[in-house]
Order: structure tokens, then C-alpha cells, then sequence
């Protein structure tokens, strides 16, 4: 009988797999793209890529710590405000509706790319860090300090991910609410990241410190 791990494993291949397939029937035969086009385009890459997430989210470890409701509505509540300002472009105030990025079909084409490239980005790191992951800001029990993949240079690659994607998304809808949108999401996500940090500075200490030296939050530290 197979091991946890690698019926794990056997599982997350068989989920890229399957990804992979749902990411190219996504993309379209040609690159002359409108801004709608693109737009869906995105819609349908964050729609696979949920799915696969949501999958993989039954191949984590048991709690040991976890932050408390209230500390996580407080990045849950503005990223899903974000999301929305992001995906519903039908809102009433007439500001947000404002459109500030070109219908340019380069550039909508370059976004798509972008966000199918920062989705996978994170499906890399999602499966570097393997059963340690977490929706929420959690210790695992066994808890391992991952330090393989894209995690050898960025701290929270996941976000580093989703955020290249979301941007990419915002601009292929167009409107100062995407814009916003990113923000309110990355503001959110910083925010969650600084959390995190602080539980694994706790449970690692040196270990962790070290690791922050050689590492950037969400980019690769250069100097």
C-alpha cells in the first residue's frame, strides 16, 4: 500500500496533469486579442486554476497553531473586496468605471500570458511546500521549514504568484476599480505574509532569520 506521501504526490501529478490540459483548452488560437477577450480569457485560467486549489487544499497536515477568526477576516475580508473589484466591473460608482489601460492587443495578449505564467508560478510553489500549506496563517503539526523550489529565493512565492496574475488580470479589464482591486488584494496579502513571518519566526527562530537574510518577501532579494 502506497504511503501517504506518495499517494499525495501520485494525486498533485495527476491534478497538474489535468491543469495543464484545462490551461491549454483555455487559450485561444490566435493573439489578436481584445480586451474582452483577454479578460475571459483570465477569468477561465482563474476558474482552473481554483479548482486544482481547492483539490489539492485535502493534502495538508493537521494544525498545531492557527491564527484566531478575527485576525483572519482581517486579510480575508479585503482580498475577496479586491477580488470583486477585480472580476465585477458593473459597480455604481462612476469613477471606478473609469478606464486607464489601452484595448491594445499586445498588451492584452502579454497579460494573458502573464497570468497563466504567475498562476502556474504558484502551483509551483503550492507544491514545493507541499503538506505545510495553509489557506490560513497556520503551524503545521511536523512542521517543516521549506526552503526547495522557488522558496530558495522568495519567502512567499504563492503570493508572488497570484499577485503577477492578478495585475495581469486588472489591466485586461481595464477600469480604475481593477487597479484598485490589485491593491486592495496585495495590501491584503502583505499583510497575511507579515503574519505568517512573525508564526514561523517563532517556530524556527535562527533558522528563519537566516532565511530572511537570503530571501525577499515577495521578489528575489538581489543584493
Amino acid at each position: 500500500m502506497p504511503t501517504l506521501a506518495v499517494a499525495a504526490k501520485l494525486v498533485a501529478t495527476n491534478l497538474m496533469a489535468l491543469s495543464g490540459l484545462l490551461f491549454a483548452w483555455a487559450l485561444p488560437s490566435t493573439w489578436t486579442l481584445s480586451a474582452h477577450q483577454a479578460f475571459r480569457l483570465c477569468g477561465r485560467l482563474w476558474f482552473f486554476w481554483a479548482i486544482w486549489w481547492l483539490a489539492m487544499a485535502f493534502l495538508s497536515k493537521a494544525n498545531k497553531r492557527r491564527e484566531n477568526p478575527w485576525q483572519r477576516l482581517q486579510h480575508m475580508i479585503p482580498a475577496v473586496i479586491g477580488f470583486l473589484l477585480i472580476f465585477n466591473a458593473e459597480w455604481r460608482f462612476s469613477w471606478l468605471t473609469s478606464v486607464i489601460f489601452p484595448d491594445s492587443p499586445p498588451l492584452m495578449s502579454l497579460c494573458v500570458v502573464l497570468t497563466l505564467v504567475g498562476l502556474l508560478f504558484a502551483v509551483w510553489a503550492r507544491l514545493a511546500l507541499g503538506a505545510n500549506w495553509s489557506g490560513s496563517v497556520t503551524i503545521k503539526t511536523d512542521h517543516q521549514l521549506i526552503r526547495r523550489g522557488p522558496y530558495r529565493f522568495i519567502r512567499h512565492p504563492i503570493y508572488t504568484g497570484m499577485l503577477t496574475a492578478l495585475l495581469a488580470t486588472a489591466v485586461t479589464q481595464q477600469l480604475v476599480g481593477g487597479l484598485l482591486g490589485f491593491v486592495v488584494v496585495f495590501a491584503a496579502l502583505y499583510r497575511k505574509a507579515r503574519r505568517e513571518e512573525s508564526f514561523l519566526s517563532e517556530e524556527f527562530g535562527d533558522s528563519f532569520a537566516e532565511h530572511r537574510q537570503h530571501t525577499g518577501m515577495f521578489l528575489p532579494r538581489f543584493s
